[in-house]
């Protein structure tokens, strides 16, 4: 999935999330796993929050995302912050980097717009030969919990002077997916411009991907709730499901 017109007020709807947390957790796991981490890759950076705030940690940080529009809002916020983020236009699933990471990242539940079980396992294979031998994959997902007892069949929207929007979450066909129909009406000059987006996402249970990842090689260090260091989660109560991986 690549985001449209949506990439021009994608941080303005985004205030509030918070990505310093992402960025919080990334550098305790380093601490707690020992792992040496210099070099990481963000698969699915987006406009860049997570890649830039590693950057100015000390990383050598590069952002992939198959946006080119989200891309050229990274760019022009990396520039403008002066963080040294390198940003490359993939697809995350068909990964072709010939340079080899410490660690590779994917926040913010990009992994949960692969809807594609064959898709997500080629992307656990991709990211496991991507970084080094001993290096680490750390990536999030909504539980499933959080997609069927939270987003699916609910209506959600806000108004503001700038931006309005309303977006319905449909569920699918499939387990634990859902369909974001999003509408959003942004002021020019004097005017609202509409426009439509329509987005998929899924998820799966731990076990699932537990197991998808020690096909491809990874030992599985910890998996976490909510942004929690400590090991341990509920598929019901918790909303975000955090994977620590080694090679």
């Amino acid at each position: 999935m690549s985001y449209g017109r949506f990439a021009e007020i994608y941080d303005q709807l985004m205030e509030e999330v918070p990505y310093q947390d992402w960025v919080s957790f990334t550098q305790s796991s380093i601490r707690s796993t020992g792992a040496k981490v210099n070099r990481i890759l963000d698969l699915g950076a987006g406009t860049g929050e997570i890649s830039i705030r590693l950057a100015k940690e000390g990383y050598s940080v590069t952002g992939v995302d198959l946006s080119e529009d989200m891309l050229a809002v990274a760019n022009r916020k990396s520039t403008e912050q002066k963080a040294s983020v390198e940003w490359i236009k993939q697809d995350i699933t068909s990964l072709d980097i010939p340079i080899r990471y410490d660690m590779v990242i994917s926040y913010c539940d990009v992994i949960n717009y692969i809807t594609d079980e064959q898709q997500i396992q080629k992307t656990f294979q991709l990211a496991y030969d991507t970084v080094k031998p001993g290096g680490l994959f750390l990536f999030d997902v909504h539980s499933t919990g959080y997609i069927d007892g939270y987003l699916s069949g609910q209506t959600f929207g806000t108004v503001t002077d700038d931006i309005s929007y309303i977006w319905f979450c449909d569920e699918n066909e499939e387990d634990h997916s859902v369909t974001h129909d999003l509408t959003f009406f942004v002021k020019k000059d004097d005017l609202y411009e509409r426009f439509d987006e329509y987005h998929n996402q899924r998820t799966f249970p731990v076990s699932t991907y537990v197991a998808w990842l020690q096909d491809c090689g990874f030992d599985v260090l910890g998996i976490h709730s909510d942004f929690s260091q400590e090991a341990g989660y509920d598929e019901q109560e918790n909303d975000r499901i955090f994977f620590v991986c080694k090679k």
